[in-house]
């Protein structure tokens, strides 16, 4: 797995985190991704493991998330990680247009913790991804949110676009994969 650098949106001031970076690779018919963040991990709020479940709006505190599309389509999925293990699924036929999603498996969650490191590793099922013909790659666009204890955001992704943070921006999505072809990325 190669190491992708998240960066902070630049009108975010967080000086407790010393790197961030995020790996993925298609394995056994998953997506696994790995974040790692560095630093002081103790000035974040860091939700508590817990059973997974569903749930709306993690994107308020700590989170990781994956957005991924096929190549040449506009439609997309976004997959919300939390270190708690509860997690989201959404589904967009356009920019921010949600529709209708099937997904049939939660995601497996595991997060390691100390006091200078996070390490979030997630696996999505094949199943789960965006429908797809055979020769045709996936976009990825891998992005957190972090909560401090007193409450302040940041946001972090691959690359920033002027103006506010917005992770649903396709132009965002700048990872390339194809699960068929593990060399293409």
């Amino acid at each position: 797995m190669l190491d992708y650098k998240l960066l902070m949106h630049p009108h975010n001031d967080l000086n407790d985190i010393n790197s961030f970076v995020v790996r993925f690779e298609f394995i056994d018919d998953y997506l696994h991704l790995q974040y790692e963040l560095t630093g002081e991990i103790g000035a974040l709020k860091i939700p508590t493991a817990q059973a997974p479940y569903a749930v709306d709006g993690l994107w308020q505190h700590t989170c990781f998330e994956a957005f991924i599309a096929v190549s040449g389509e506009e439609r997309y999925y976004e997959f919300n990680f939390s270190p708690s293990s509860a997690w989201a699924a959404y589904a967009f036929s356009t920019y921010r247009y949600p529709i209708a999603g099937t997904f049939k498996n939660a995601p497996i969650i595991k997060c390691i913790q100390t006091q200078k490191s996070l390490l979030m590793d997630v696996l999505i099922a094949a199943v789960d991804l965006p429908m797809k013909l055979e020769d045709q790659s996936f976009q990825l666009g891998l992005t957190a949110v972090l909560e401090r204890n007193n409450g302040e955001l940041s946001y972090w992704a691959l690359q920033h676009r002027d103006g506010a943070p917005d992770f649903h921006q396709r132009n965002n999505f700048i990872l390339s994969f194809n699960p068929n072809n593990p060399q293409e990325l």
